[in-house]
Formats: structure tokens, C-alpha cells, sequence
């Protein structure tokens, strides 16, 4: 009677070991839990590590202000569900509720956070034409070319001078 009663609670206590081994539950987020965002996600997407029924998932995303920004379209792959977003405006917590169901287990629950911080509203300005500007170049003027040509000029003399005066010097050795 021992030995049944004992094999009995052995049974019993394997049977909720292995229920609680195959107990669904959530491994990743996308975007991370807790995480500060600078650019807007265009889907939040939750894995398990069960395989999740397809038609059953319920998942929202709220932003601040309560309001929801989800498309509600929800695609199932395997152990991953994911929702849509519309674009992200305001910063702030945005709050992703989840209910998600795996064949011959209780639902898995929850929710959690993630920070949006939105980038400053730049508005575009229309570009000012500018005048267009005269297309002759600076260095035009007569006198500036009448004053290179001289300082040619006596450049060439300075080098005859230099080059007579060092045949001079090196003759008389």
C-alpha cells in the first residue's frame, strides 16, 4: 500500500514537472523591454517558447496617451507574433499589452514598456534662389595681368644677372 501511495505522488509530482517544463513563456521582445527608442518601430514582436496558435493572439500597443497605434493585424510564425505600427509621433512610454495561446496551455499574459523619444520637427524650408553672380573671374583686371608680366620680366634679368656673375666667380678659380 506504501510502495502505490508513494509511486502515485512520484506520478503526480513527474506529471506537474512536466507540465511546468512545458509551460509556455515569453523569451525576447522587439523592441527590448525597457529600452529607449530614437527612431520608430514599425512592429513589435514577442517570442516564446512555445509554438503559438494562430488565430487566438490578442496584442496591443498604446502610446502615452492611451491611444493605440497598432495596426491590429497580428502575423504568427511559428513561436513569434507580431503587430504592426503606424508611425510614432509622441515621445514618451509607449506600452505593449499581450495574450498570447499555445496549443494545451494557459494563456501567457502581460505587458511591458518601451520609451520613444521623437526627433525634433524640422521643417523643410523652400531653398531662396540666389542671383547669379558674374561669371568673369577676379584675377581679369588689366592691371593685375600688366603687373605679373613686369615682375616676369625682371625675374628673367635677375636670373641673367645671377648667372653671369657665378660663370665670373667660378672662371677665376
Amino acid at each position: 500500500m506504501k510502495i502505490k501511495l508513494i509511486s502515485a505522488f512520484l506520478i503526480v509530482f513527474a506529471y506537474l514537472g512536466m507540465a511546468s517544463a512545458t509551460a509556455n513563456s515569453l523569451i525576447t521582445t522587439n523592441p527590448i523591454s525597457g529600452s529607449t527608442l530614437t527612431t520608430g518601430p514599425s512592429s513589435v514582436t514577442l517570442t516564446t517558447q512555445v509554438a503559438l496558435l494562430p488565430d487566438a493572439n490578442e496584442l496591443t500597443v498604446t502610446d502615452p496617451e492611451g491611444t493605440r497605434v497598432d495596426d491590429g493585424t497580428i502575423t504568427v510564425d511559428g513561436v513569434s507574433a507580431t503587430v504592426g505600427l503606424s508611425t510614432l509621433t509622441l515621445t514618451g512610454i509607449y506600452r505593449v499589452n499581450y495574450l498570447l495561446y499555445s496549443e494545451g496551455d494557459a494563456p501567457l499574459e502581460g505587458s511591458f514598456t518601451f520609451n520613444f523619444s521623437a526627433p525634433s520637427i524640422i521643417s523643410p524650408s523652400e531653398p531662396t534662389p540666389t542671383p547669379a553672380q558674374s561669371q568673369t573671374p577676379a584675377s581679369s583686371s588689366w592691371g593685375t595681368n600688366v603687373f605679373i608680366v613686369f615682375i616676369l620680366i625682371v625675374a628673367f634679368f635677375i636670373l641673367i644677372g645671377l648667372s653671369l656673375y657665378a660663370r665670373k666667380l667660378f672662371k677665376d678659380r
